[in-house]
């Protein structure tokens, strides 16, 4: 089964305003600014279009500037009461995310930080390229860091802020063949209760961590994991995203980015280090 085939099947729905999660905070509103990171496509894009839903301007950063411009659409196909603003940067690069961070300020005041930009490879720890580990870590954990560092002043300046991580079930419990990944979404754990600990309650911190999503990031490696298992993309499905769950089904993007709206309101103000899990039941009853 090829990607396209996947993502036929597996591919996300289209967002309809009734998906939007929407709860009030007076600061949703468009003279406050959230960056979200990895904003051209799946948890990214679908984050970036509950912000602006609820009436945010939000600043998506990413290298395709195509797909940042594709949920700019969606937003104002949906009525969104807040807004899109593309910034083309790279995550890899500290002047790309402090420029991110400085845009977002001249856009508004600059409150959320969404870390949701992430990628995967899989192979096994002995053949696992260097900088395949690289990248990974690059991207998922030392620009979230950045992002954090650079934004600290403006939420100060605010009065207040929130960073949200996107992390996995696999910052909980792991699978072979993906050892960037896990040490990465453990170690945004460790960021994100880094940031409770030293944002003295003004500036909040908390992660998302949910099993199988319907991305094209969870497409790509669904053909990847069926040939290293050497079984089918279907039986991969059943017996590895889905077979460790009590909810046999896969989140769509848009209820993950629903996470990152609710964390950010005032409704989650507990809500500091710590972590949504949002895994259907893997963890606590993996068996």
């Amino acid at each position: 089964m090829t990607v396209e085939e996947v993502m036929d099947r597996y591919g996300p729905s289209e967002v309809r305003v009734e998906d939007i999660l929407r709860p009030t905070d007076p600061n949703f509103e468009p003279e406050t600014v959230a960056l979200v990171t990895g904003a051209a496509s799946g948890i990214g894009w679908a984050t970036a279009l509950a912000l602006a839903a609820n009436g945010l301007s939000v600043v998506g950063m990413d290298l395709d500037t195509e797909g940042v411009e594709s949920v700019r659409e969606r937003a104002e196909a949906l009525d969104a009461e807040g807004r899109i603003v593309p910034f083309e940067g790279d995550l890899l690069s500290e002047s790309d995310c402090a420029a991110a961070v400085e845009r977002a300020g001249e856009a508004g005041e600059l409150r959320y930080l969404a870390n949701v930009a992430g990628l995967q490879h899989i192979d096994d720890i002995r053949e696992y390229p260097t900088e395949q580990w690289d990248h990974i870590h690059g991207v998922m954990l030392r620009a979230p860091l950045l992002l954090t560092k650079h934004a600290w002043p403006h939420f100060e300046a605010a009065g207040g802020g929130v960073v949200g991580n996107m992390c996995s079930v696999h910052g909980h419990i792991v699978t072979g063949g993906k050892v960037a990944y896990n040490t990465a979404k453990f170690g945004l754990r460790g960021l994100t209760a880094s940031v409770a600990a030293e944002g003295a309650g003004r500036i909040r911190s908390f992660s998302v961590s949910t099993g199988w999503v319907k991305t094209a990031l969870v497409a790509k490696q669904l053909p990847e994991t069926a040939a290293r298992r050497g079984t089918s993309v279907e039986e991969v499905v059943r017996n590895v995203s889905l077979g460790h769950t009590r909810l046999k089904e896969l989140l769509e993007p848009i209820e993950v980015g629903n996470l990152f709206v609710f964390g950010f309101s005032e409704h989650a103000r507990h809500l500091n280090g710590g972590d949504l899990l949002w895994d259907g039941g893997m963890k606590h009853t993996y068996a």
